[in-house]
């Protein structure tokens, strides 16, 4: 069986990966799997791995230990029918500025046997509009639409989305995270970079919280860290105010409430945020050694 007919469920699956420059561990050891259809999100510190991981999942970087199967086959060495079904879009594009819109996305489709037609593509990423424009001449938000157009051109099963949004205003996050959502509910499966926690909150399904070039989490964004969380609680006895942290909240407050009774003078119960437990989990002060 060849390696690009691997039955496999999931559209990534990631087995104790490492990778060594030398002397120096990039990933240890990491293991997740994506399953076919979700955004999976990839968070993480500056230096915590993110880079070298999706570069191995995409092909582009070997590994020095462990396994990897992109939807069923091994990127080391699958060919060009397996590249067909994998889209990318990098971190910075910033060439092609004198073609124009229409053209660049029927050029690139010309790559691929059965492309999306220009204008849907265009459409689907809010483009339709912009065919005649010259590439240099979008804004940043049109720019990285177009970029996802593009890697959309073959109809790929999975794609592959490094920071898409860094440096965008909010309007123009959000027109993004738009057109990623429609991808969702066609059935894409997309593995995402970010280091905003608001965009992984609102279009990942899951999240792996890298460090140091570990795995240290694996869970929705709701779930994330919740394990280890604890609630804060402020209430007042007489003149004196008081605060604790706790995990176990409704116990917390039954002893609040046995003691000042049912009315616990201005009290406050405050649950950690999804930035809350991410900084927790990712322990701000601790070196990273990836890249």
């Amino acid at each position: 069986m060849s390696a690009e007919n691997v039955p496999c469920e999931a559209a990534i699956e990631v087995v104790d990966v490492v990778k060594r420059y030398g002397d120096r561990t990039a990933l240890d050891g990491i293991s997740f799997q994506v399953r076919r259809g979700e955004v999976f999100g990839l968070l993480g510190p500056n230096g915590a791995g993110k880079t070298t991981a999706v570069e191995i999942l995409e092909g582009h970087r070997p590994r020095t230990a462990g396994t990897v199967h992109v939807l069923g086959a091994d990127p080391a060495t699958a060919g060009r029918a397996w590249r067909n079904r994998i889209g990318i879009v990098p971190q910075n594009s910033t060439d092609h500025g004198y073609w124009r819109v229409g053209e660049l996305t029927d050029q690139i489709g010309r790559y691929y046997a059965d492309p999306v037609p220009v204008g849907e593509l265009l459409d689907l990423v809010g483009l339709a509009d912009r065919p005649k424009q010259l590439v240099a001449t979008l804004s940043g938000g049109q720019r990285r639409r177009l970029d996802v157009a593009l890697a959309l051109a073959g109809r790929p099963a999975l794609l592959f989305l490094d920071e898409p949004t860094t440096g965008f205003a909010p309007e123009a996050r959000r027109e993004l995270w738009s057109v990623i959502e429609r991808l969702k509910e066609a059935g894409t499966s997309v593995l995402l970079t970010t280091h905003y926690l608001d965009e992984a909150e609102r279009l990942a399904d899951r999240v792996a919280v890298l460090r140091a070039g570990r795995v240290i989490s694996v869970s929705s964004p709701q779930d994330l860290g919740s394990a280890d969380a604890g609630s804060e609680i402020r209430w007042r006895e007489g003149s004196r105010a008081h605060r604790a942290v706790t995990p176990d909240v409704p116990g917390f407050l039954a002893a609040l409430q046995a003691r000042l009774g049912a009315d616990v003078p201005d009290l406050e119960i405050r649950r950690p945020s999804l930035e809350d437990r991410y900084l927790r989990l990712i322990d701000h002060s601790s070196e990273s050694t990836g890249t």
